[in-house]
C-alpha cells in the first residue's frame, strides 16, 4: 500500500449500508435491514482485508470503537446478545458487523447471514434511528 492510496467504501457496503458517522478510525454504517439493529464499522484504511493488517495503534482503536459501540447498542436496544463478526467472505474490505440479537428474533439462535432477504428501512425509520443514536455517539467520541 502506498501513501497515495485512498480509502473508499466497497461498492457492496455502499449499496447495503447507510452512512451514520465517522469515528477516529472507522466509518459507521447502518445495514439497511430493519429486521435487526445491525451496524458495521469500516476502518478508513485503504487495501485492508484483515485486522492483523492494521498497525498496532489502529488495532487498539478498532477494539475501542467496537467495544464502545457494542455497549451503547446493547443499552439502546436492550438486546439479549451482541454479535460481533469480521467475516469478509463476500466483501473483502475489512468491516466488522455489530448485530443486536434478541431471543425473540426470527433467526434466533442461528446466525443471520444469508437467512432472509434484507428488509430496507423507511426514511422515517432511518431518521428516528439517527435521532436515537447519533447524539449518544457524539458524546462517546467527542474526546477521542
Amino acid at each position: 500500500m502506498t501513501e497515495a492510496t485512498t480509502f473508499n467504501l466497497h461498492p457492496q457496503l455502499v449499496t447495503d449500508g447507510i452512512e451514520l458517522a465517522d469515528f477516529p478510525l472507522c466509518k459507521l454504517l447502518l445495514c439497511n435491514d430493519s429486521a435487526y439493529p445491525w451496524f458495521i464499522l469500516v476502518p478508513k484504511v485503504a487495501e485492508i482485508s484483515e485486522i492483523y493488517q492494521l498497525d498496532w495503534q489502529q488495532q487498539q482503536q478498532l477494539l475501542n470503537e467496537s467495544s464502545l459501540l457494542s455497549e451503547l447498542l446493547m443499552q439502546v436496544f436492550d438486546g439479549d446478545k451482541m454479535n460481533v463478526a469480521a467475516l469478509g467472505n463476500v466483501v473483502e474490505q475489512l468491516h466488522v458487523h455489530h448485530v443486536v440479537r434478541f431471543k425473540s428474533d426470527a433467526q434466533w439462535p442461528k446466525p443471520i447471514w444469508g437467512q432472509q432477504a434484507l428488509t430496507p428501512y423507511s426514511d422515517e425509520e432511518v431518521t428516528a434511528l439517527k435521532a436515537k443514536l447519533l447524539p449518544q455517539l457524539a458524546v462517546i467520541f467527542s474526546d477521542k
